[in-house]
């Protein structure tokens, strides 16, 4: 409990109990990633009553981000996402321990990440990273909870919680069950994927590189699903 105000979890203990409270207050996650997806995984998860998240996340704040992203606001245009995620988060739960890392997840730096985690939620959009991600949290024991395909998408109620090998649709999905395939492994990897046929990209524009276009509502709520699966896991309730 808060010191200054000791009920700002009573609603979340009534729903997971004491225990379950006591656990979740007791774990750690490593959130990679804060953007769409991650800074409403991230936002559940310390309104929640986690005890320690470290965000890992490399890159800065900019004009595009604050159509969905919760860091992104105009005062916080060109600072770095994980240090702007950080302080606020920190003022909703002064108690929740917050790491900082800002690293490019790949092969070489994946293992260092995760290390010490109770549970990885990866909401990254890098494939390489994804899948260092996976083997490394395999190799220490870790679960993880990957976020697929958020972009070209309007419709929230269309996401699913499930194997990879279960996955349709999506792309990214498609894409990542190939590489992890190459990998050695077909299945074990839990994800959150949308069924909605993603929309087509903007007309080409010569010399342009066509923006994937994204609301807040898909990514915000494929990040409201993750936080929701690990919070669960965490205190013991799935």
């Amino acid at each position: 409990m808060s010191d200054l105000y000791p009920d700002i979890f009573l609603r979340g203990e009534a729903l997971l109990g004491a225990e379950g409270l006591k656990k979740l207050q007791a774990s750690h996650v490593v959130l990679c990633g804060v953007g769409g997806v991650g800074s409403y995984v991230a936002e559940a998860l310390v309104r929640s009553g986690l005890g320690s998240l470290s965000i890992v996340d490399f890159d800065q704040v900019a004009p595009s981000n604050i159509n969905r992203q919760l860091c992104a606001l105009h005062s916080t245009v060109g600072q770095d996402k994980a240090e702007v995620a950080a302080a606020h988060l920190q003022d909703v739960n002064p108690h929740c321990r917050i790491q900082v890392q800002k690293i490019f997840i790949d092969e070489n730096t994946a293992a260092t990440v995760i290390a010490g985690a109770d549970y990885v939620a990866d909401a990254i959009d890098y494939l390489p990273g994804k899948v260092a991600l996976v083997l490394a949290a395999k190799a220490a024991g870790i679960p993880l909870l990957s976020a697929m395909g958020a972009g070209r998408r309007l419709d929230p109620t269309l996401l699913k919680v499930a194997d990879i090998s279960q996955t349709h649709i999506c792309p990214l999905a498609r894409n990542f069950r190939r590489e992890l395939r190459g990998k050695g492994i077909d299945s074990g990897v839990e994800v959150v994927f949308s069924v909605e046929q993603p929309l087509p990209p903007p007309p080409a524009v010569p010399g342009e590189k066509a923006p994937i276009g994204s609301l807040s509502f898909v990514p915000g709520a494929m990040g409201l699903v993750m936080a929701s699966v690990i919070v669960k896991r965490l205190a013991g309730l799935a």
